[in-house]
């Protein structure tokens, strides 16, 4: 398969730490451009990932002919607008999660995709991670009998007013940075919507961020519950349970590239363990599964990982939460 070769779009931390990394591992995805509004960063990026081409301004990498698709990386309130440019450019977009601000943006997004004609999606690595299409095998084969609960943890501790994700105006707080996370897992289990969304949300005095929050979505019979923080000690779980068993994802959603993921299986439900499995994952790195599958989607026809109307479904689920804090 002829390799997708991908410009990225900032030098933030999330490209330059975890992404453009892994995407270089993949002769199937390599990285070949990066812009900042600043030449110097971009040039200090470049020189320090081994890219070859650097540029000073965002239109100027739309605009180079040997660059077929946009990583988006920028912050959540300029995710539709460059993501809407790079289309209108003729590249194909994969960009960070959550895809805007809001359910209309993403209409608006839609509409550019479909108009354009490229290939565009949202940036949710777990979506392709081994550990998870096998949690949702295990529940398509009834082996923890009639799925009842998913409950989820998410939290790490920021309080700089200066960082990006704790800014109200440009798309902070834990729902749209974390939150997302659980959200999307539940609707990629279940292959549905849910029909029912309840919050409670603490703000932060100062950022007016919400710094707390747990929801309840119902799908039916099936209810979902997490809890997602930017103020608490960092930790993250995962636990899914049946009439007949549980599962427990170890590390659910930063999934480490240097060693390998568990997922505790347990069918009888001893309180001391012993009926417990543990499945292991050989190490791998999902953001270099996620860039191989786009670029297969690209080269081969076939649809993204996490379309847009995909994505139209999450943020619905968070705008309703946030209008409840």
């Amino acid at each position: 398969m002829q390799p997708v070769r991908w410009g990225v779009l900032g030098v933030a931390k999330i490209a330059t730490k975890k992404v453009i990394p892994a995407m270089q591992q993949s002769a199937m995805t390599p990285v070949m451009a990066i812009a900042s509004r600043d030449l110097a960063k971009a040039q200090a990026a470049a020189a320090e990932l081994g890219i070859a081409k650097a540029y000073g301004s965002y239109e100027d990498l739309l605009a180079d002919p040997e660059i077929d698709a946009i990583y988006n990386p920028l912050p959540n309130h300029l995710h539709v607008p460059w993501s809407a440019k790079a289309a209108e450019a003729g590249k194909h977009v994969l960009c960070e999660k959550p895809l805007g601000l809001g359910v209309a943006e993403v209409r608006e997004l839609i509409a550019v995709r479909d108009r354009t004609g490229v290939k565009m999606g949202e940036a949710f690595m777990v979506h392709t991670h081994p550990q998870w299409l096998r949690v949702k095998q295990i529940l398509r084969e009834g082996l923890l009998g009639d799925l009842r609960v998913i409950t989820g943890f998410f939290s790490y501790y920021n309080d700089d007013p200066a960082n990006i994700r704790n800014v109200v105006d440009w798309g902070g707080g834990g729902i749209m940075d974390i939150g997302c996370y659980p959200i999307h897992v539940s609707r990629f289990l279940l292959d549905a919507e849910p029909d029912q969304v309840l919050g409670i949300i603490d703000r932060d005095p100062l950022l007016k961020t919400d710094r707390v929050a747990s929801a309840m979505l119902r799908y039916g019979s099936v209810q979902v519950t997490f809890t997602c923080s930017t103020q608490l000690v960092p930790y993250q779980k995962v636990h899914i349970f049946g009439t007949k068993g549980r599962i427990e994802v170890e590390i659910p959603f930063n999934a480490p590239p240097d060693r390998p993921c568990r997922v505790f299986v347990d069918i009888g439900g001893d309180l001391f363990g012993s009926t417990v499995q543990t499945e292991t994952f050989p190490v791998c790195d999902q953001y270099t599964l996620q860039g191989e599958e786009f670029s297969r989607a690209i080269r081969q026809g076939g649809e993204v990982p996490v379309p847009l109307e995909n994505s139209l479904g999450n943020m619905a689920v968070i705008e309703q939460l946030l209008a409840q804090g």
